[in-house]
C-alpha cells in the first residue's frame, strides 16, 4: 500500500474547507499554525479572521502595540504564543525587510517557531520537503506501526521525525502533510477513533492487534500544581483597580485584579489576617464580601482555584504596592487584555464588560 497516495486520495474527498488552505501565503499560514497550537479549529477560526482583518501583513503586525495584540488574543490562552508572534514579526521586518523567510532554517530561527511549525510553513507555503510531526501525526504513526516508544521521549521524537520524513511524498509534501494531519484530526482521534472509516485500516498494526487505544505511548505525566487565587474587586468612588501582570508568572502582560494567593482555600475571616492583606490595606477598615467561587480553571500545568471578593474602602491606602495598580472605570475595561477567568467574572457581574466582537 502506498500510504501517501492513499492519504492524498482520502484528503481530497474529506478535508475541511479552511481559509489557510489552498493558499501559499506564508504569513497567513504562520498565523494559523500559531493560533491552532493547543487550540481547536472551531475556536481558532474567528481569531484567525480577526488577526488577518486587523493585521493584513507582517508589517502591520510588527507595528502594532503589544497590548492590542494581547487584547485580540484574549481567550485563546498560552499567551506566550502571542508575545512570540509579535516578536517574530519584528524579526521579519528587521532581518528580512518584511519578507517572510523562505528556508526551513531561517523560518525556524524566528521567535516561537520550532521544527513542527517551520516544517508546516516551509511545506505549505513553499512546497519544501519537510515532514510535519504534530500531535495528530504522532498519533497516526504510533497506531499505524504500533510503535511502543514514548512520543514524549528524546528517542521517540527522533524516531517519529525520521519515520515521518521517510513516508513523506517529496514531490507533493504540502498535500501529504495536510492529509496526515487531517486524518488524525477527523478519523484517528485521541478518543473513540473512527477506525471503520479510516483509509489505512488494512495497514494499521494497532487496529489489527486490537489495541488502538494503547497508542501513542507517553512516558511522563504532567505534574499539576494547585493554586488558590483570592481576587479583590476593590471599589472606590465609582472606579476599581486592575493589576498589570509583568513578572515571569502566568498571563504576563495581561491585566487582572489585585490578588492574594494562599496555600489553600480560605475564608474572608482568615484572608484579612494574611500578610498579603496587610500589605494592601494595613490597618484600614474596609468592607469585604465574598462574591463568587468559580470552578477550577485548568491550565496545562496548573489548576487555579479562584474566589472573588467585593471590597469597598473610603480612601486609597498609601502603601507602595498600590503604585502597580491602575484605577479604571467599568466602561473602559474592554481596552485591557485580561485572562479568561477575569473576563468570565466581569461578564457575570456585568462590570461594564461585553463579549468580544464577532468575526
Amino acid at each position: 500500500m502506498d500510504i501517501s497516495k492513499v492519504l492524498k486520495v482520502w484528503y481530497q474527498k474529506h478535508h475541511r474547507q479552511l481559509p489557510w488552505r489552498k493558499i501559499n501565503d506564508p504569513y497567513k499560514i504562520w498565523l494559523s499554525e500559531i493560533i491552532l497550537q493547543q487550540t481547536r479549529v472551531e475556536q481558532g477560526l474567528p481569531y484567525f479572521n480577526r488577526f488577518v482583518s486587523d493585521y493584513p501583513t507582517v508589517r502591520h503586525l510588527a507595528d502594532a502595540p503589544e497590548q492590542d495584540i494581547m487584547k485580540l488574543w484574549q481567550g485563546l490562552g498560552y499567551y506566550s504564543r502571542a508575545r512570540n508572534l509579535h516578536a517574530a514579526a519584528k524579526m521579519i521586518v528587521a532581518d528580512y525587510q518584511g519578507v517572510f523567510p523562505k528556508s526551513f532554517e531561517n523560518i525556524k530561527s524566528l521567535k516561537g517557531i520550532g521544527d513542527y511549525t517551520a516544517a508546516a510553513i516551509a511545506s505549505f507555503a513553499y512546497n519544501l520537503p519537510h515532514a510535519v510531526v504534530d500531535g495528530n501525526v504522532y498519533r497516526v504513526l504510533a497506531r499505524l506501526f504500533a510503535i511502543p516508544t514514548p512520543i514524549d521521549s528524546s528517542e521517540g521524537k527522533k524516531d517519529f521525525a525520521i519515520l515521518a520524513q521517510k513516508l513523506l511524498d517529496k514531490k507533493d509534501p504540502a498535500i501529504h502533510n495536510q492529509a496526515i494531519m487531517e486524518l488524525g484530526a477527523l478519523v484517528c482521534k485521541p478518543i473513540r477513533p473512527d477506525c471503520e472509516n479510516c483509509p489505512l485500516i488494512l495497514k494499521c498494526a494497532a487496529y489489527n492487534i486490537g489495541e488502538v487505544n494503547r497508542f501513542p505511548v507517553k512516558a511522563n505525566r504532567i505534574k499539576v500544581t494547585n493554586r488558590y487565587f483570592n481576587y479583590l474587586m476593590i471599589r472606590h468612588k465609582g472606579n476599581f483597580y486592575l493589576n498589570h501582570r509583568n513578572g515571569n508568572d502566568i498571563w504576563r502582560n495581561l491585566f487582572d485584579l489585585p490578588m492574594i494567593e494562599t496555600e489553600k482555600a480560605t475564608t474572608p475571616e482568615l484572608l484579612v489576617k494574611t500578610s498579603g492583606w496587610r500589605a494592601l490595606f494595613g490597618h484600614q477598615l474596609v468592607h469585604i464580601e465574598k462574591v463568587k467561587i468559580f470552578k477550577v480553571h485548568k491550565l496545562s500545568h496548573q489548576h487555579l482555584h479562584t474566589t472573588f471578593y467585593n471590597v469597598s474602602m473610603t480612601s486609597t491606602p498609601k502603601s507602595a504596592v498600590w503604585k502597580k495598580f491602575i484605577k479604571v472605570k467599568p466602561q473602559s475595561i474592554e481596552n485591557y487584555p485580561i485572562p479568561k477567568i477575569i473576563e468570565l467574572y466581569f461578564q457575570e457581574e456585568s462590570v461594564g464588560y461585553g463579549t468580544m466582537k464577532k468575526s
